[in-house]
């Protein structure tokens, strides 16, 4: 018999203490660790391989639509982020200053960058003369540092990594075809690659990022019914145009300021991942994304079974090389204890080869997420093995969407409202949008509006705001969030 004690019973319940559950998997399963300067974090490298995964698919989308990758510092002069008041207020109280520089006070202080807006507005100014020279469509991977007071792990600290897009159209319309055009990107990667149905749409005026004229984002459910915003795109029409002086000279002749956009996602999509699909048994990796989509655990009894069951893991294991991400588990640990580690480290697939296996020249396939067990000949499983990772991706998608399903509520009642915000699900109302309402909301629930979203009731919504009792303009989320 297989050694079946369980090695995760220190792992909390997701549904006793779902945020203790969270920190305490992401130690567990080796993905990131606290740092010795407050709010930061190290990321250990099976969650940098996620990371390292992710910006390989959302690069390559990206480049799909024209983007060019480029890098500017980090430090950022104090004048460049007073250029822009709105920016600024909206950052200040996040933002780390170096003051001193090999021992002599600067002469003036210099940001760590928060984001990169100014000096890329900055830049921008100085390459672009000419119509001819737009757009200019920029993307860097980087660090940012936002002085956070309350951190987690992933979810929001004051160091983290991410990638900030930057472009500059003739037009406001060409800014805002480009703004939708880089969400809709990241919609594609959250639902196709990190198997997470998002809801797409505008942010409100109090959640627009600061300086711009419209944000859109993409908003996510977590395993707790609490929203996760997966990805932002900002529109800033011509306001860092102006700040910047990023002129050009039109084809009729006259100068004009160029519309500018900014979009970006970062590490956090990392702890969305873990709080949408993992369990109570530890993490669900979507095989698009896994560090390891198959993990091979060698069985034997006796010790002269081993050899021949090794000689067939290397064979597989050759086989698959460059066709899937394969991890063989050579340690000396019990066959129960890998089993429940993998799983608690939620590779996709687990690969089982023992003596009987070796005899039949089969493998056993076991799912990470249902656990659904398939014996696959050998020579079978260059096929069949893409088609089960792709089968196993699916599956997560829509069992993501169905808890989203399950836990969402349209009301036109306030009270109702108010207890399906207490129970931690997303509220679908009917809202005239209106900031001061907004903000009681906040005041009284802790829920911020998250999205108004794009898909809307055709011809218009009918009937009366949830909060003010005016003609409703629009169908909002409300959720509280991460």
């Amino acid at each position: 018999m297989v050694n079946e004690e369980k090695f995760v019973e220190d792992l909390v319940d997701q549904d006793d203490d779902f945020s203790k559950w969270y920190n305490q998997l992401v130690r567990k399963a080796e993905l990131a660790d606290y740092a010795p300067v407050r709010g930061c974090m190290i990321i250990r490298p099976y969650g940098y391989a996620i990371w390292e995964n992710l910006q390989h698919h959302l690069d390559t989308r990206f480049k799909e639509t024209g983007v060019e990758n480029a890098y500017f510092p980090l430090l950022i002069p104090q004048s460049f982020l007073t250029k822009e008041a709105e920016h600024i207020e909206g950052f200040a109280p996040e933002v780390a200053w170096v003051t001193r520089g090999g021992g002599e006070e600067l002469e003036e202080p210099l940001a760590i960058r928060p984001t990169s807006e100014t000096i890329i507005g900055h830049s921008f100014s100085k390459w672009i003369q000419s119509y001819r020279d737009l757009p200019l469509v920029l993307n860097q991977w980087n660090n940012v540092m936002r002085w956070e007071k309350r951190t987690a792990l992933f979810l929001r600290t004051s160091e983290f990594l991410w990638q900030e897009g930057h472009t500059a159209h003739r037009t406001f319309e060409e800014a805002e075809e480009r703004t939708r055009m880089m969400l809709e990107v990241y919609r594609a990667l959250a639902e196709e690659d990190a198997a997470i149905p998002v809801i797409p749409g505008r942010k409100s005026e109090n959640e627009k990022f600061a300086g711009a004229v419209r944000t859109y984002s993409i908003e996510a459910m977590m395993g707790d019914g609490k929203a996760l915003q997966a990805g932002t795109s900002h529109n800033m029409g011509h306001n860092f145009a102006q700040s910047f002086d990023i002129q050009y000279l039109d084809a009729d002749g006259q100068r004009k300021y160029a519309a500018t956009t900014s979009w970006g996602m970062s590490t956090r999509m990392i702890g969305g991942i873990i709080m949408v699909h993992g369990d109570k048994s530890g993490l669900m990796l979507p095989p698009r994304l896994a560090p390891y989509q198959v993990v091979i655990v060698p069985i034997w009894r006796k010790e002269k079974e081993r050899e021949a069951v090794m000689d067939m893991v290397d064979r597989v294991e050759k086989m698959l090389r460059g066709k899937v991400r394969v991890k063989v588990d050579r340690s000396d640990n019990t066959p129960g204890w890998k089993y429940n580690e993998w799983e608690m480290r939620g590779v996709p697939v687990r690969m089982e080869i023992g003596p009987r296996d070796v005899q039949n020249n089969n493998v056993m396939l076991v799912r990470r997420d249902n656990r659904a067990k398939e014996p696959v000949p050998v020579e079978a499983l260059e096929t069949r093995l893409p088609e089960l990772l792709e089968e196993v991706q699916k599956a997560m998608y829509q069992r993501a969407l169905a808890f989203r399903e399950q836990n969402t509520f349209s009301t036109e009642s306030y009270d109702e409202f108010k207890e399906i915000i207490a129970n931690r699900g997303f509220a679908r109302v009917k809202w005239a949008e209106d900031s001061a309402a907004e903000t009681a909301i906040k005041e009284e629930t802790k829920a911020t509006l998250r999205v108004i979203p794009f898909a809307q009731p055709e011809g218009g919504v009918q009937g009366k705001c949830i909060y003010t009792g005016k003609p409703a303009t629009c169908e909002a989320i409300f959720a509280r969030a991460y």
